[in-house]
């Protein structure tokens, strides 16, 4: 069966999910992804990548990460939650972040959305002088070469254009049901056979 909720734009025959929200499906057994949202912030023919917005470290705050990097920060700070981002990179920060957008590799997702992970977006946060809507996130998820479509195909993902407010203002523990239910579906009638509807 092809998954219904696809996008508009991606039905229409885009090929890129960049600015899209991808949704895991009640069948989706991967640990990595179970129950998660995740924003693609890059896809070309040759894959695509995406930090998970909904699972949070369950120890580590960004005090112990601006440790690590020797970067001196306000009490403010310290206590930003880190995101687990996904099973790729692990080792590697990235900031999902609004406004401004003038931090060296700077990628753009929307025009109001972007991805750094240079030392100046995390030094400027360390000082309270970072983007005011952000995540800070450990490692990514990665997906080779039409992988992504693939398993689109078969009914893993739901798929929907991003929405900051998801990102910055609901609840983490909500992020997967409010993205649902922002497509109109409501979470409880999710089939967890196959992923179908």
């Amino acid at each position: 069966m092809k998954n219904d909720y696809l996008s508009a734009d991606y039905a229409r025959g885009h090929s890129s999910l960049k600015g899209q929200f991808i949704m895991a499906m009640p069948g989706l057994t991967d640990p990595n992804f179970s129950h998660t949202v995740s924003c693609i912030c890059e896809h070309t023919p040759e894959g695509a990548v995406g930090i998970v917005v909904n699972q949070v470290h369950s120890s580590l705050s960004a005090k112990d990460i601006f440790d690590e990097l020797n970067i001196a920060c306000t009490s403010a700070a310290e206590n930003i939650p880190i995101f687990l981002g996904g099973p790729v990179h692990i080792g590697e920060i990235f900031v999902l972040h609004g406004p401004p957008f003038n931090w060296q590799g700077c990628l753009m997702i929307t025009d109001s959305l972007a991805m750094s992970n240079t030392s100046d977006i995390l030094h400027a946060i360390a000082l309270g002088r970072g983007p005011e809507s952000l995540i800070i996130v450990l490692g990514c998820a990665g997906w080779g070469p039409y992988q992504l479509e693939s398993e689109i195909r078969d009914n893993a993902w739901l798929t929907s254009p991003v929405a900051e407010d998801i990102i910055f203002r609901v609840a983490v523990e909500a992020r997967w049901e409010e993205a649902v239910r922002k497509m109109g579906i409501e979470p409880a009638l999710l089939s967890d056979i196959s992923g179908h509807a």
